[in-house]
């Protein structure tokens, strides 16, 4: 795609006085602004989408302006360069894509309602309003709303309401001015909204808000998070909340998770709401993602990236900084385990395919956002080297080094360097030396450890899983061990050291490198040092047996072992009491499953090793929460259920059954951190057309998120083809399946095989209704990664391949359908591989 061009070349602007007339009842709005700043030539340029124009005045004097839809601007004469205030009036059409000015549809009583809300991020602040919608382009906004309001309904945006009286009068809404910041932090929400609030002790107005589908004790727990990490934030950076309130509004249809709008956070409604009957995991995911959002309003909304090819910058921060947060907040959920199980792994999947992007790539056109930047990595894998880096440096540099880069460039842009600049500056490290080989490459190194005549000898090379090509790619490499003798840092490609028995005769652990997994890397131990590793199993913290799980199993992924040497290392942890730990071996026995094929005999023995695995921790806690328990045995029952019930233990079965039939009448009110396995495995050994209808009704019925995500998976169970055709069905069907959750029904029914079938011909038949449903959509290109991820025979490959390879021209797929093929193709080969092994090392368990 070519480059577009930045308007603000032309004209940067200062202050925006903006009013909208928001209609809901006809789907339209009209408004009216004044921009003033700066014009640099007499020939400038806004950018607008879908917008009329009906007029642009400067004084009393009418301007010629050309609208150019093409490139979504509209080209203005001016009378001469210098300070102008351009008046322009225009309107425009409310839509469902999610984008810009669109409405959120959910039901009260059985009757249908609509919020009307905002979504400007990366671009879309355009289809609002005339603007220079870049995000260098910083002003100031005074902003001001009408519509057709009815009986208590509110309005809110970034900053807090003035004119409270006039409006009582008028029925305008008016807000006070935003400090400078980019177009794309404008918001608002308005309509039929209720909330909580409470102040920070510097005062800060802080709200949780909802539609009134929901309870307010649903926002009690948001509003607590909230008010907690602007304290925290305000306490580690050193600098204050800068703006006067922060709110936060759960809005029914969301694309994304959360928006960090400034002083009015946006959120699909299971990241901000919490019921009486909710999960550990769904309580910490919430909690993560209100601490991501609010690291923002300093690092993107204070500071922010001149141009969107640092916006890796501003994710892989708040990514790091959510689990700093929340550690420091709720020490008790060490949750910086949670992000050892899902983040990391997901980076390392995702990092080792060849043809992935770098974390830093260059960005020409913002339309190139949502196909460039691919969650694995401009989250995960930046966070995880955002939390490198922090431990490179040590806390109390890092932070010191934060502080002086927001008071530094406080309400300006920045471009990657300055952080490391200032990070520079505090520790007196090279930070960019030490950061470009992370940030400007793709993949991560496999560090080699092992023993040759009394040598230990390290090398690295880039880590690949499947087909590739090799760069002869090269990292400054943490080492991070826990032994005193070796070099901080791996830099060539190899690096011998002598005295291998004299350095371990002073150290009493087995050796091990990058101790507590903090940065990006593998290593794969060889001869003596893995055996003395794993023979000091029992030795290592929980941290370090997840790590040696995780590093196994992503050598066996990649075949440089055998998958069946997991077998055996599995088969032995029946007294593993810590979940990080179970989430490993969770891990480990899922990859595994995909070399036994359904009613084998090595499926039986397989589900009996699984149930050996896990007998401990389910007769410990059993299904129902016991006084006393911890939020960590919720989590650790979450496992020992789920696996329990997988590997057909009749006892749990029936056990099931009967929590099921004592809830037939309110299945919302089973428990929740085991409703979804009491569901599926109703559907699985007891499934009836009155009890899919149950669960369909249900999941149309409840407001509850995560609620329906457990319904989800519990109908992927179906074995009834009536059930099945009446489900894809409802996939177009916008008052039963919202688009923004299908990408979550195509990952639950394409993974089972009894669905697979009939969905993947549902999606091919029918892409062109996923493409105008979800094109515009963040979840789109997952319609190709789910089977990418899921696929593992030859026909299923040459089918998507015949499907997808003729559109490796849409921009917004080519580099995930290159990747999705050498996923697929990754697979097969490692079946074929290792099956027969697998089965071996399965049937020579002794149980």
């Amino acid at each position: 795609m070519t480059s577009v061009h930045r308007l603000i070349e032309k004209f940067v602007p200062e202050h925006y006085e903006l009013f909208l007339d928001v209609s809901r009842a006809s789907k339209t709005f009209a408004g009216r602004v004044t921009i003033k700043g700066e014009a640099k030539e007499t020939t400038i340029s806004l950018h607008q989408k879908d917008l009329t124009i009906a007029s642009v005045v400067i004084g009393e004097q009418t301007l010629d302006f050309t609208m150019d839809d093409e490139n979504e601007v509209v080209h203005i004469q001016v009378p001469e360069v210098g300070e102008i205030a351009l008046d322009l009036e225009f309107s425009g059409r409310i839509t469902d894509n999610m984008t810009g000015i669109y409405p959120s549809y959910y039901t009260v009583d059985g009757v249908k309602k609509e919020v009307i809300s905002t979504q400007f991020e990366s671009h879309f602040a355009r289809e609002a309003f005339p603007s220079v919608d870049e995000p260098e382009a910083k002003a100031t906004f005074d902003f001001s709303v009408k519509f057709d309001q009815e009986e208590g309904e509110i309005a809110l945006s970034n900053m807090p309401e003035i004119k409270s009286e006039e409006r009582k009068k008028t029925g305008i809404w008016t807000f006070d001015t935003t400090p400078r910041m980019s177009s794309y932090l404008l918001a608002f929400a308005l309509g039929d909204l209720h909330g909580k609030t409470a102040h920070t002790k510097n005062g800060t107005l802080v709200g949780s808000y909802a539609t009134k589908a929901h309870k307010l004790s649903e926002l009690d727990f948001s509003l607590d998070i909230a008010v907690r990490v602007i304290e925290f934030y305000e306490d580690y950076f050193g600098v204050k909340y800068p703006i006067p309130q922060c709110l936060h509004v759960a809005l029914p249809d969301f694309s994304a998770g959360a928006m960090e709008n400034w002083g009015l956070v946006t959120y699909r409604e299971v990241y901000l709401l919490v019921d009486e009957n909710s999960t550990v995991s769904s309580r910490q995911q919430v909690a993560l993602v209100i601490a991501h959002e609010v690291a923002h309003q300093w690092f993107g909304n204070l500071v922010t990236m001149k141009w969107w090819d640092d916006l890796w910058l501003n994710e892989s921060f708040a990514n790091m900084m959510e689990y700093v947060a929340i550690d420091a907040i709720e020490p008790s959920w060490n949750i910086f385990e949670d992000f050892q199980t899902s983040g990391v792994q997901a980076a390392l999947k995702r990092d080792a395919t060849d043809g992935v992007q770098s974390v830093h790539v260059e960005v020409n056109h913002p339309d190139e956002i949502n196909t460039l930047f691919d969650a694995a990595i401009v989250y995960a894998k930046g966070s995880r080297l955002m939390h490198m880096l922090r431990r490179w440096l040590g806390d109390e540099d890092f932070r010191s080094g934060l502080k002086i880069y927001f008071e530094r460039h406080q309400y300006g842009n920045t471009v990657g360097r300055d952080l490391w600049n200032a990070l520079s500056e505090a520790s007196g490290r090279d930070v960019a030396g030490f950061m470009d080989s992370w940030l400007e490459q793709p993949g991560y190194p496999l560090v080699t450890a092992t023993v040759e005549n009394d040598q230990l000898i390290l090398s690295q090379e880039q880590f690949f899983i499947g087909e590739h090509e090799e760069k002869g790619r090269l990292w400054q490499v943490p080492l991070n061990s826990n032994w005193a003798g070796l070099p901080d840092t791996l830099t060539d490609e190899k690096l011998v050291i002598p005295n291998f028995s004299a350095l371990a005769s002073q150290d009493s652990e087995a050796l091990q490198l990058n101790t507590g997994n903090t940065a990006h890397y593998l290593t794969a131990y060889q001869g003596e040092l893995l055996d003395n590793l794993l023979a000091n199993w029992n030795n290592l913290d929980k941290i370090s047996k997840l790590q040696v799980l995780q590093e196994r199993r992503f050598l066996a992924e990649s075949g440089v072992i055998s998958y069946s040497e997991l077998v055996p290392l599995v088969a032995g942890l029946t007294e593993e009491t810590d979940s990080a730990v179970l989430g490993a071996i969770a891990q480990v026995l899922s990859g595994l499953k995909r070399f036994i094929d359904e009613d084998s005999e090595e499926e039986t023995l397989f589900k009996s090793m699984v149930a050996n695995i896990f007998a401990k921790n389910f007769e410990r806690l059993g299904f129902e929460r016991k006084e006393g328990e911890t939020d960590e045995d919720e989590l650790l029952r979450e496992f020992a259920v789920a696996f329990t019930l997988y590997a057909d233990q009749e006892h749990a079965i029936e056990k099931a059954k009967a929590i099921f039939d004592a809830h037939k009448e309110n299945i919302a009110s089973i428990p929740a951190a085991i409703r979804a396995d009491v569901l599926t495995n109703q559907v699985k050994h007891a499934e009836s057309k009155e009890l899919t209808d149950l669960l369909l009704d249900t999941y149309i019925q409840t407001n509850d998120g995560a609620f329906q995500r457990q319904l989800i998976a519990a109908l992927a169970e179906t074995k009834q083809e009536a059930v099945l055709d009446t489900l894809i069905t409802a996939f177009e069907n916008k008052d039963i399946i919202k688009p923004q959750d299908l990408a979550t029904w195509y990952l639950n029914f394409l993974g089972k095989p009894f669905a697979q079938e009939k969905v993947w011909a549902w999606a091919r038949t029918d892409w062109d209704w996923i493409k105008a449903a979800l094109g515009g959509d963040m979840s789109f290109d997952k319609f190709v990664v789910i089977p990418s991820n899921t696929f593992k025979t030859e026909e299923r490959l040459a089918e998507y391949k015949v499907f997808f390879e003729p559109q490796l021209t849409d921009m917004a797929l080519s580099r995930n359908i290159e990747m999705g093929i050498k996923d697929i193709q990754s697979r097969i080969h490692l079946i074929a591989k290792d099956q027969l092994a697998v089965a071996q090392a399965i049937q020579n368990l002794e149980l």
